[in-house]
């Protein structure tokens, strides 16, 4: 087992880690930056070392300072969390090749993943399905983008292989706007990501959002721990995750999750994933794989019982999998809802000082999260301060634990969008199940 664990990141998640880390006897050292001093698993590590101002990019994001923080402490091993350098491959390799074990995957298979074209043809090759598309990039031949625009049908996507989080993408309703989306895709693609590689795919009109998670050793071992429906998004940025999705059955889930299984032993994957899917009319489309921990991982260790951090950890230190697939079993349903420091109707962020803090709390109930009374929320990072968790024999009690943990729950002193989440927990069409992903996008369009 691994020794001593550098934290590279922050939050809630940094704090996650840290308990897994004690469970495990594993001495951990937290890094941060000089506006999170006051982070609660910065207060509680073994060690602690400031490396660099508030600003990501001197900090969370800087390659050297963090393994010099490994190398003057004498850790065996980093955990990039998710977010900042979670799927960044230069990080795996540098951080291997200093001596310190990677808590994640290799860097080849973050490339192969990273990269959309290459996830796609890995993919098809392991069996898993694909959205309809171009199968590979689109070239500046006119007549051939016109000719996979008339073979998929319209309307149509097209994307940027190196895009993400709802960036870098353009959908095309008429081939008389094809040409140009193409050339317009690419520029923003070369602008955001410094890669211009873009690639065309059915554009789906109504599909959900459900996600397969793995966990696999890279020695020829992998099983998955079912599905979550994330479908509830605001601008492509998920606010509810569940698991299990509604209206998946056993053996649907058995057959995508094996698929996904063989896709990371195809792939000598190693670690925790997730193969992202839009699934419409009962059938699952691959769009990409996270080769990271999610920050919904929770509602997936909630149904299965599985702690997903500390399988990592196991694995970053070399051990098989001891879990197979026949000890998995789903049972019951789990919701969690982001909340976020930001104002519910507008979601500009609010950082400043919680005045008061309470959590919720009772049976079933699970709060994830770094605040307290007195922590002041910075303006430099994602606006999340928490994830609040339930858990219930059925999707109706899940659903009314998180309504009376929503009213338990007291944040004060900056804007939350507790209340948001509260309009959500009492909408007909969320309770009924099995929402699209733009269900939430046109119900905020309603109210505004």
């Amino acid at each position: 087992m691994l020794k001593k664990v550098v934290i590279a990141n922050r939050g809630e998640i940094a704090l996650r880690i840290l308990r897994a880390c004690k469970e495990l006897g594993i001495q951990t050292v937290a890094v941060h930056s000089t506006a999170d001093k006051s982070l609660k698993h910065v207060l509680l590590a073994d060690e602690t070392i400031c490396i660099g101002k508030p600003a990501a990019t001197e900090s969370y994001l800087d390659i050297p300072r963090i393994i010099t923080a490994a190398e003057v402490t004498n850790a065996d091993a980093i955990h990039p969390g998710y977010g900042f350098l979670a799927e960044n491959a230069d990080f795996a390799e540098q951080t291997e090749n200093s001596g310190f074990a990677f808590i994640g995957p290799l860097a080849e298979s973050i490339r192969l993943m990273g990269d959309k074209v290459s996830a796609i043809n890995a993919m098809k090759q392991a069996g898993v399905p694909c959205v309809p598309g171009s199968d590979g990039p689109l070239t500046d031949d006119d007549e051939a983008n016109l000719a996979h625009g008339r073979r998929i049908g319209y309307p149509v996507i097209i994307k940027a292989s190196g895009g993400g989080g709802g960036r870098g993408m353009r959908v095309v309703r008429e081939e008389a706007d094809l040409l140009e989306s193409i050339l317009l895709t690419q520029a923003e693609a070369r602008a955001a990501f410094n890669n211009d590689v873009v690639y065309m795919e059915k554009f789906l009109e109504n599909p959900r959002h459900v996600e397969i998670q793995v966990l696999a050793d890279g020695q020829g071992n992998a099983i998955h721990l079912g599905e979550r429906d994330c479908s509830m998004q605001r601008r492509h940025q998920k606010v509810v995750e569940e698991a299990p999705a509604p209206g998946i059955s056993e053996e649907l889930r058995a057959e995508i999750g094996a698929r996904c299984c063989n896709a990371c032993i195809e792939i000598n994957y190693r670690g925790a994933g997730t193969f992202e899917f839009l699934y419409e009319n009962g059938e699952f489309y691959f769009i990409e794989m996270n080769t990271r921990i999610q920050v919904e991982h929770p509602v997936s260790e909630m149904v299965t019982g599985v702690d997903l951090i500390k399988e990592q950890l196991r694995v970053a230190s070399g051990q098989k999998l001891t879990i197979k697939q026949e000890d998995i079993k789903v049972t019951g349903h789990a919701i969690e809802c982001r909340i976020n420091a930001e104002d519910p109707r507008t979601f500009i962020p609010s950082p400043g000082k919680i005045t008061r803090f309470h959590p919720a709390g009772g049976n079933g109930v699970r709060w994830d999260s770094h605040i307290y009374t007195d922590y002041s929320v910075p303006p430099h990072y994602d606006s999340m301060v928490g994830k609040l968790i339930t858990y219930g024999e059925t999707r109706d009690v899940a659903i009314a634990r998180m309504k009376n943990a929503l009213d338990e729950l007291v944040i004060d002193g900056i804007k939350t969008n507790i209340a948001l989440q509260e309009d959500i927990m009492n909408d007909t069409g969320f309770a009924r199940g099995g929402a699209n992903i733009h269900y939430l996008e046109k119900k905020l369009a309603e109210i505004e």
